[in-house]
């Protein structure tokens, strides 16, 4: 009698599902190049990259969203080409994201027979659709009254509804696009247990986040994916994390030179005076608490991988999003921060990380794109001579090399380091004391780099407080006196003198446990 169990018995077992070779283009971007993807049955596998690694491309190539210029789909032995979300479904493929894209006003049992419901005599068999949704949230040990509407549940119970419909499609793979994003603590830890329960039963499970504690709680194998490329697939258990964030990030924290990445002067920053300081700021469920301060004439880098809560940090002390806990100060005194408005009073100027929609209006011209936040502070009755205008706009052009012959040609026609330092401008127009730069390099040349990073150390230099933030580690740390290092949304710690490399940056967001 053979062994069952033999590795050469096992080796012949076909996967549940295998991409092969999956090729995705769009106009000038290669957005998967002949990435391989294998899942078994009973797995969960976790897909890791940074932003535009190609992560949501596989699986929307997957769920039939989008189709593959390239490659194979084989799902138990069978090839497949899902042209649409519904055929996927129809093929056992199913997808539960971030925000859940659920009829809040409809009852949960509504929700989850939604476009399927049971017909008797021509009607809805409403008493099978609501034996149906108690069935289906049995199997996830969830018991609530089906006939309410989602709405009266929390997020945590309404992503377990979105789950339980996607158990009614009679899936055989799970995919979980960020699942824990609107989850506390308590609510991930019950998400997990029904995805064990789950994975017992034969799914094969996708996790799709940017949470690294998260993956080495939960997931079996981890892809890795970097610019449209697969890096490596290995078992979670064989992949320290130092190695996960080295090779998310392309760098090898063995042979990063820590000439090239620091530079600045870091011995006198204690002594500077002290703008801002923020004591345990806190926004429930998306980032916080944190502590830090930032000195007048002072660069605070702020670094962590993508979904860490560098974007929700910023936004915070800006007023964008409102703090619930924590306090911030300002010269020594406490302020109240809950809008734009109260941050720009106070002195802060922000260049968000999506320059493109919450930066520049496009179809306005450089001059007036500069004056956008000086009109607005001043108001609709105090509006500057278009002599003032001109003089205001063309000083920023030479003060920092725009490249535009005309500040009436609309911004949206320039490359996006010239928009970058239009929206510099804009800013720099109100005399800021705080400049918050969210991602000020990203998709620009190596040129207009250069010119950004030579405008923070001016601004520095003259005074200015600035909390620069990157996913470019090496920029970090070649800008910044200190480092706030952030990890799935907390403060995780603060880098200071020797320690503000990029070395320490990678060590620290790997480090188990590690606090501040």
């Amino acid at each position: 009698m053979s062994d069952l169990t033999s590795p050469s018995r096992l080796s012949v077992v076909a996967p549940l599902l295998e991409m092969k070779g999956i090729v995705k283009m769009f106009p000038g971007v290669q957005a998967l190049d002949h990435v391989d993807f294998t899942l078994q049955e009973g797995e969960i596998h976790a897909v890791m990259g940074e932003n535009g690694a190609g992560k949501s491309t596989l699986i929307k190539v997957l769920t039939g969203v989008y189709s593959n210029d390239g490659g194979s789909i084989v799902l138990q032995g069978q090839s497949i080409q899902p042209r649409s979300p519904v055929e996927a479904q129809k093929l056992g493929i199913t997808s539960v994201y971030q925000e859940v894209n659920l009829i809040p006003y409809l009852s949960v049992a509504e929700n989850i027979s939604l476009g399927r419901e049971p017909v008797r005599l021509g009607c809805i068999d409403w008493n099978e659709v609501h034996r149906r949704a108690e069935y289906l949230l049995k199997r996830l040990d969830v018991e609530i009254d089906v006939t309410q509407p989602l709405n009266d549940y929390s997020v945590a119970i309404q992503q377990m509804v979105a789950i339980a419909r996607a158990l009614g499609f009679k899936s055989r793979i799970l995919v979980l696009d960020e699942p824990t994003s609107s989850l506390d603590a308590k609510e991930v830890g019950e998400l997990f247990t029904v995805l064990r329960k789950l994975k017992h039963q034969g799914l094969g499970i996708i996790f799709i986040t940017h949470f690294i504690d998260q993956v080495y709680a939960i997931a079996d194998t981890i892809t890795i994916l970097r610019n449209g490329r697969r890096v490596d697939c290995c078992a979670t258990a064989d992949l320290p994390r130092l190695e996960l964030i080295s090779r998310m990030i392309g760098k090898d924290v063995n042979a990063v030179s820590e000439l090239e990445t620091r530079r600045l002067r870091r011995e006198d920053v204690n002594e500077a005076k002290t703008l801002l300081e923020s004591h345990g700021l806190k926004k429930t469920g998306v980032v916080g608490p944190l502590d830090f301060r930032i000195g007048v004439g002072e660069v605070l880098g702020l670094a962590g991988l993508l979904g860490s809560g560098r974007t929700e940090t910023a936004r915070l002390l800006f007023g964008i999003l409102r703090r619930d806990q924590g306090t911030v100060e300002v010269d020594g005194s406490p302020v109240t921060i809950s809008c734009s408005r109260q941050a720009i009073r106070n002195g802060f100027g922000f260049c968000p990380e999506d320059r493109k929609t919450e930066g520049i209006v496009p179809s306005l011209s450089v001059r007036e794109n500069i004056l956008l936040a000086l009109q607005a502070r001043r108001g609709w009755f105090r509006g500057l001579s278009r002599r003032a205008q001109n003089e205001l706009a063309d000083t920023f052009v030479r003060r920092l090399a725009i490249a535009t012959n005309d500040i009436e040609k609309p911004v949206g026609q320039l490359s996006g380091g010239t928009q970058q330092k239009v929206i510099l401008a804009r800013w720099l127009a109100l005399e800021p004391r705080l400049l918050i730069l969210d991602e000020p390099t990203r998709g620009i040349d190596v040129g207009a780099k250069a010119e950004i990073e030579e405008i923070v150390q001016d601004l520095c230099g003259k005074g200015m407080a600035i909390l620069f933030i990157s996913s470019e580690l090496e920029e970090v740390a070649r800008n910044a006196h200190r480092v706030v290092v952030l990890r799935d949304r907390h403060q995780i710690a603060l880098l200071e003198g020797d320690r503000v490399s990029v070395t320490e940056i990678m060590k620290t967001i790997a480090h188990e446990g590690c606090a501040q």
